[in-house]
């Protein structure tokens, strides 16, 4: 049996544990090592002072902005092209996957263009205040014009996770990450080049990676054509796209639009609270990269599953998902919550009061963890079912349409706490929405 055939084996036949674990598994150690990469960033960072660890912070939520550009073209395509491989519409799959990737790559340079032309009023409301901005404009100029490598990158991670090639996903993003932690040191201490240095460090690690996923192309190893000729923008195939896309592009903007509420809320508490507010954000990163890891294996079985009519197997896939993704943010929620003062620690050499905020907010952020695996479950099987408007409803919901009312209004009754405590607020509100919505679906288990 050739590659080829065994990866239409393993979405369709093989056992649902098994097939969890190859497509899961490679993902969820790629997307880790990269969540470990980020903070390697903050860690380095944050021996330089607090000013420095503010203005990676403040970064942050452009970057994932710009990364959602991937992930509109890239999860929009993949859903899609999980259900045509199950109907076994190849040709279709090509076009799919042709335009998904030439869009991503199109967009993201337009963005980026315009992101580095108006900067300093981006991070201006993003909450550079003065003593910060030097820093966050020397990192995030550097940083967001080569994050088009990133837009690649995540664009073809979600198209080669569609087709089973997990563990061409786990080797670009491990690739890089591994690249990434080796160059940071060198480049922010031993060339003295500051924050510069984390940005370009980033920026080689992410080229390599776009390297790894350009030999997966061109060795014509993949399921899937990757021809400027072969795009199309049809009706059918830009609708099936943006409908799974823009949800996800949604969930993308609104978690940067958070990060930019929380960390333009704490300005008003100092320099301190703000780094130690990035800690905790880069921290619970690592958690939410693994779940969606895992759950880049679960989309693709559950895709090919629905296309196909496998019901009884879908089913199974979503039971075992939930169980599992469940397991994992519960042992890593109480880590988090049990060890908050010494995981923040890590990050300043003296600073207690960056120490006393971020060791209440990461053990309310591990306690509320717990339902993440829940609730990105169903919110995945939403979109990948292509039932966009209730994928966009759970997807806005965490850190849109609950966060935002609750970020608005905790501060004012709870002051610094309430800042400190309105992502896991929003965290139980999601998860009681999430039950609400699974039980309204047929395949519910």
């Amino acid at each position: 049996m050739n590659e080829k055939n065994k990866k239409m084996e393993l979405l369709g036949e093989a056992p649902i544990p098994k097939a969890l674990l190859a497509l899961g598994l490679p993902t969820m150690v790629g997307m880790l090592i990269n969540a470990l990469y980020n903070l390697a960033d903050t860690y380095f960072v944050s021996g330089l002072g607090t000013e420095q660890m503010g203005a990676i912070t403040v970064a942050y939520p452009l970057g994932q902005v710009v990364v959602g550009l991937g992930l509109l073209f890239g999860n929009g395509a993949a859903a899609y092209l999980s259900r045509l491989l199950g109907r076994g519409e190849k040709e279709k799959a090509n076009q799919v996957a042709s335009t998904a990737l030439y869009s991503g790559i199109f967009s993201g340079a337009a963005v980026i263009f315009f992101s580095v032309m108006f900067l300093k009023p981006i991070l201006k409301q993003l909450g550079a205040v003065d003593s910060i901005m030097p820093y966050a404009l020397t990192y995030t100029s550097i940083y967001i014009t080569f994050s088009i490598f990133n837009v690649f990158n995540v664009t073809m991670n979600n198209i080669v996770s569609s087709e089973g090639a997990a563990k061409t996903a786990m080797c670009a993003l491990m690739t890089g990450a591994v690249l990434n932690v080796a160059l940071d040191p060198i480049m922010i201490y031993r060339f003295d080049l500051g924050v510069a240095g984390a940005a370009i460090a980033t920026a080689i690690s992410q080229a390599v990676s776009t390297l790894v996923y350009l030999c997966y192309i061109f060795q014509k190893k993949s399921l899937f054509r990757f021809h400027i000729k072969d795009c199309c923008f049809s009706k059918e195939i830009l609708s099936e796209i943006l409908k799974i896309g823009v949800p996800t592009l949604l969930f993308q903007i609104l978690t940067s639009l958070s990060v930019a509420m929380t960390n333009d809320a704490v300005t008003e508490y100092g320099s301190s609270a703000l780094a130690a507010m990035g800690a905790v954000t880069k921290m619970m990163s690592i958690g939410t990269l693994v779940v969606f890891g895992f759950l880049k294996g679960f989309q693709p079985i559950a895709g090919f599953s629905y296309g196909s009519k496998k019901y009884d197997r879908l089913r199974e896939v979503i039971r075992t998902s939930v169980v599992w993704s469940t397991a994992f943010c519960v042992i890593f929620g109480l880590l988090a919550a049990v060890f908050s003062k010494e995981i923040i620690a890590q990050f300043t050499r003296d600073d207690m009061e960056m120490i006393r905020v971020g060791q209440i907010a990461l053990r309310a952020n591990g306690i509320s963890f717990m339902v993440f695996g829940f609730h990105t479950t169903y919110s995945f099987l939403f979109l990948v079912m292509g039932k966009a408007k209730e994928g966009c409803i759970l997807g806005a919901c965490r850190q849109g349409i609950c966060f935002v009312p609750v970020i608005i209004l905790l501060p004012r009754i709870l002051g610094l706490n309430g800042i400190l405590y309105a992502q896991p607020t929003a965290d139980i509100l999601a998860a009681v929405v999430t039950v609400y919505m699974m039980r309204r679906l047929s395949f519910a288990v």
